[in-house]
């Protein structure tokens, strides 16, 4: 399979507003559209769950697909994750934090100097339990609406 980077890839790439391991950096900069999944793997020493990662993040897709890439949303706006679970899966606890991370950063970063405070203790969180525990901060600070998809997120 041939996988190429979106256009959300891109701008949240560069923006860094997503955290990857170095794993999956490299993963992510090798998928040019030419080479097939195995062949990144290889070459950047990822395993298969980094690539699922990214693209559960929308930040890669298939070559072949017939629909263009998701666009970048504007500034401030929030994407729900993309996977699609089967109904009473239970996600794991680090399926979630990767899944909400992204979410709560953005979220965060979008509060500018006056959540810089609330921004550094997401980017320190390392586990879905520190993010649950900022979800109360957070929610207070952009309101119950912009924060449901990171509640979606980090519920099991």
């Amino acid at each position: 399979m041939i996988l190429v980077k979106t256009e959300l890839g891109h701008q949240l790439f560069k923006d860094r507003t997503v955290r990857l391991t170095p794993r999956q950096r490299a993963a992510f900069i090798l998928f040019d559209g030419k080479r097939s999944v195995n062949e990144v793997r290889q070459s950047s020493q990822a395993e298969q769950s980094d690539v699922d990662v990214l693209l559960s993040l929308g930040l890669l897709s298939a070559a072949d697909a017939h629909t263009p890439p998701p666009l970048a949303q504007p500034p401030g706006a929030v994407a729900a994750p993309t996977v699609a679970e089967p109904a009473g899966a239970v996600r794991s606890a680090q399926q979630r934090y990767q899944a909400a991370y992204p979410l709560a950063t953005q979220l965060t970063a979008s509060l500018g100097l006056r959540g810089l405070r609330l921004n550094l203790a997401v980017e320190a969180a390392s586990s879905c339990e520190e993010l649950l525990d900022l979800l109360p901060r957070i929610r207070a600070a952009v309101g119950a609406e912009k924060a449901a998809p990171l509640e979606q997120a980090l519920a099991p």
